[in-house]
């Protein structure tokens, strides 16, 4: 993942505050607006040995859209919260941002992404179900649908054909169309953390695709 860091619209980097370098415009293609925060640290990094004077608040967040894990630097009189959603491109929450890797987290950040994933699906049912509905081949021999946990060849070649009599609508009408894929929120669900959390997968599906 890349350690360059973005600034809100209307910001100058501020030396030794900032959470990185060689910043870039949201507008000039930042990966993601919004992010559901995982930690709050409103007197900085824990190893940052400097006076807390000089620090800034920063947060840990999960991208809404991509999945991407995020170092915020929070706007000093932001009052936000755990599972709180702030767009990061509006300098009254966000003065600089970076994409960092799960590793980065804190233990705090890195014990909420599952409930932060699992708010963004149930917020969002239709952008996975489609995923059911819009699925394709990876390789000859792998699918996207592969990728899911549990779902093998059967299961797979199920949901395709089901598909070709009508798109999936909900989650619920998923389990009531295709015999056997019990859960298919859960393992939605399942796979996103795991590309999260897992730097070297081969494949990934949902982290750093943008909707």
């Amino acid at each position: 993942m890349s350690d360059s860091d973005t600034d809100a619209p209307g910001d100058d980097p501020v030396g030794d505050d900032s959470v990185g370098d060689d910043a870039t415009d949201e507008a000039d293609g930042g990966p993601t607006s919004q992010a559901v925060l995982l930690d709050v640290l409103p007197t900085g990094r824990p190893d940052d040995g400097r006076p807390g004077y000089q620090k800034s608040p920063i947060a840990y967040g999960l991208g809404v859209d991509d999945f991407r894990l995020y170092e915020v630097m929070l706007a000093a009189d932001a009052d936000v919260s755990v599972s709180d959603r702030i767009p990061l491109d509006d300098d009254r929450y966000a003065t600089r941002y970076r994409e960092i890797d799960a590793d980065d987290l804190t233990r705090n950040a890195a014990a909420e992404i599952e409930y932060a994933v699992a708010d963004v699906v149930e917020s969002d049912e239709r952008r996975f179900v489609d995923f059911f509905n819009e699925a394709g081949p990876i390789t000859l021999r792998l699918h996207q649908l592969n990728l899911l946990p549990g779902i093998g060849k059967k299961l797979r070649n199920k949901v395709i054909d089901e598909r070709k009599r009508g798109p999936f609508e909900s989650f619920t009408e998923l389990t009531d169309r295709v015999s056997g894929l019990h859960r298919p929120r859960e393992v939605v669900i399942e796979r996103i953390v795991e590309e999260v959390r897992e730097d070297d997968l081969k494949y990934r599906t949902f982290v750093g695709r943008n909707e």
